[in-house]
């Protein structure tokens, strides 16, 4: 499974220059500026059972509450569903992508939900999705959990790759001993802005179908979307982020605004990847799918003048 996107063909549609620092994309408004995104560390499991449907509910729980680390263990979200021809043990399967800020942390809440979300589902066996990492870059999935066995758990030695056996009560859960990590990208971003709340969700809608099942990549948040918009920091200094006022439409006239006069509802798609090339594929793609929504009147992007991370993706490199 490599982590390259998909592009999004080439469409024909000019690129406006104006005056006003906005360019132009079918029609829409493009801001000219970047997503901020950070360095974080990633993981791939391989989940797979005896059906799609109990490899689909495994993945689902697995990445329930795992929007952001802001206030989450790890950020979290299916990545692709695969072919038995693709699985370790020949049977239907989902990949999931998980990110964490230190390999400890990313170990712990793999080996937490992992432990409480794929053991306990029904007829599901756990693989690693990065086995070509260097030892010291892996962390302890299967080798930690098969203490549940009470010493009746068994392991095996496969092609150099060590997979525990846990008996269960439906026969033996299967899980990799060691799973790769490596350094991803979390935080790449897309905002949409539109004339109302139903053909602003249409547009984000169609956004996070032209991402979704590109391989690397990930949408953490609820149906790859996002109607709480950030910042850093708040008013209360117990709280690390707070409510990016400046595209709540409801503020308009109480702050600074960021948003258009046309402009009433604004949606946002938070993109994690195994590198930046993925990251800036899906942005494209995403980019592209939204424009081409009527009733979409402004794109822009989240960042902290470069603060917050050293990935910038420029929307005008996407058009």
């Amino acid at each position: 499974m490599s982590g390259a996107p998909g592009v999004c063909p080439a469409s024909g549609e000019g690129v406006n220059l104006a005056e006003s620092g906005l360019l132009e994309l079918q029609g829409v408004r493009i801001a000219d500026t970047f997503a901020e995104a950070f360095s974080i560390k990633a993981a791939r499991l391989v989940i797979t059972a005896d059906s799609l449907r109990w490899a689909r509910t495994a993945a689902t729980v697995f990445c329930g509450n795992a929007t952001s680390v802001i206030a989450c263990d790890l950020e979290a979200a299916v990545e692709q569903e695969l072919a038995p021809e693709h699985t370790a043990d020949g049977r239907p399967g989902v990949s999931v992508l998980a990110f964490g800020f230190s390999v400890q942390a990313l170990g712990q809440a793999i080996q937490g939900r992992v432990g409480q979300c794929v053991l306990t589902c029904p007829g599901t066996a756990c693989f690693n999705g990065l086995p070509d990492i260097a030892k010291d870059r892996r962390v302890r999935i299967g080798g930690v959990l098969r203490y549940f066995g009470d010493g009746f758990q068994q392991s095996k030695l496969i092609d150099g790759r060590r997979y525990w056996r846990i008996p269960v009560m439906d026969g033996e859960f299967v899980c990799e001993d060691e799973f790769g990590t490596v350094t991803g990208v979390a935080g790449g971003n897309l905002l949409i802005c539109g004339v109302d709340a139903r053909s602003t969700l249409a547009a984000a809608e169609a956004a996070v179908d032209a991402i979704r099942g590109v391989c690397g990549v990930a949408l953490p948040f609820p149906g790859g979307i996002v109607r709480s918009g950030s910042k850093v920091g708040s008013k209360y200094p117990r709280l690390k982020a707070s409510t990016n006022e400046a595209w709540c439409p409801t503020l308009r006239g109480l702050t600074a605004s960021e948003l258009p006069a046309d402009c009433h509802c604004v949606y946002e798609i938070v993109i994690d990847g195994l590198t930046a090339e993925d990251v800036r594929g899906a942005m494209r793609l995403g980019l592209h799918a939204a424009v081409s929504q009527p009733g979409v009147g402004f794109v822009s992007a989240g960042n902290y003048g470069g603060r917050l991370g050293k990935h910038h993706f420029y929307l005008r490199e996407l058009l």
